[in-house]
């Protein structure tokens, strides 16, 4: 069954156009292409205490026939390393191909 894997790939700061060069051409080289919508990039919101958090959100997402979970989590997890962040977000979702 084949998925489609996004990742909420918070761009802020000096990390952006590098990071997201990174994330684009790793992805590309395991799973053969990538699609990165950055030019419309969306404002993530959350409330953190009493304080209200913003970041640019790019979404990147990947097609795949399986979804290797825990290489997805470690994945996952050396982004947050990498871009300084307590959790990004990474989903899978079922497709059907028309």
């Amino acid at each position: 069954m084949p998925y489609l894997i996004e990742i909420l790939l918070p761009v802020t700061g000096k990390f952006a156009s590098q990071a997201l060069e990174n994330v684009r051409s790793e992805l590309t080289d395991l799973f053969g292409g990538v699609t990165v919508y950055a030019n419309a990039p969306a404002e993530g919101l959350w409330r953190d205490g009493g304080d209200t958090e913003r970041d640019r959100i790019v979404v990147v997402e990947v097609m795949t026939e399986e979804v290797d979970r825990p290489w997805w989590a470690d994945y996952r997890k050396r982004l947050e390393k990498r871009l300084s962040q307590d959790e990004i977000v990474v989903r899978a979702t079922t497709i059907d191909r028309l």
